[in-house]
C-alpha cells in the first residue's frame, strides 16, 4: 500500500511504502547556507516525525548546493544535525535552484515503523 501525505496537485510532502517515507525536497529562509540549512533541517525533523520516523531512520539524504562552495558551511550544521553513529548514505553537489535566494535544498529517505498489523486480524 502507498500512503501520501499532505498532498497537492503538484506533489506530496511524503510518500509511504513498504516501510520507507520518501521526502520532498526541503529548503529554508535566511540570508547563509547555516540559515537555511538549520530551517531546512527543522522541516525535516517535523515531516520525520509525522512520517513515523525519526533522524536515526534516515537512510539516505540527497543536498543540493546552489554553489559549491558552501559545502562547508552546510557541513557545519549538517554533521551538528545527524545522530552519531546514524549518518545516513549521503551525496552532495551543485544545481540550479527553484529560486535565485536559494541556497541549499536537501531530500530524505526513511525508514519508518510500520503499525503492526496482527493486531488487525
Amino acid at each position: 500500500m502507498i500512503e501520501r501525505l499532505e498532498t497537492g496537485t503538484r506533489m506530496s510532502k511524503i510518500v509511504k511504502h513498504n516501510g520507507v517515507a520518501y521526502l520532498c525536497g526541503q529548503v529554508g529562509d535566511g540570508e547563509s547556507v547555516a540559515e537555511q540549512t538549520r530551517e531546512c533541517l527543522s522541516r525535516i525533523d517535523a515531516l520525520l516525525q509525522k512520517a513515523g520516523s525519526s533522524r536515526n531512520g534516515i537512510l539516505q539524504a540527497i543536498v543540493w548546493l546552489a554553489d559549491m562552495s558552501d559545502f562547508d558551511e552546510m557541513n557545519s550544521v549538517w554533521d551538528a544535525w545527524v545522530p552519531e553513529g546514524n549518518a545516513p548514505a549521503r551525496a552532495c553537489g551543485e544545481a540550479r535552484l527553484a529560486r535565485a535566494e536559494l541556497k541549499v535544498e536537501i531530500i530524505i529517505t526513511a525508514a519508518y515503523a510500520e503499525p503492526d498489523k496482527s493486531a488487525d486480524i
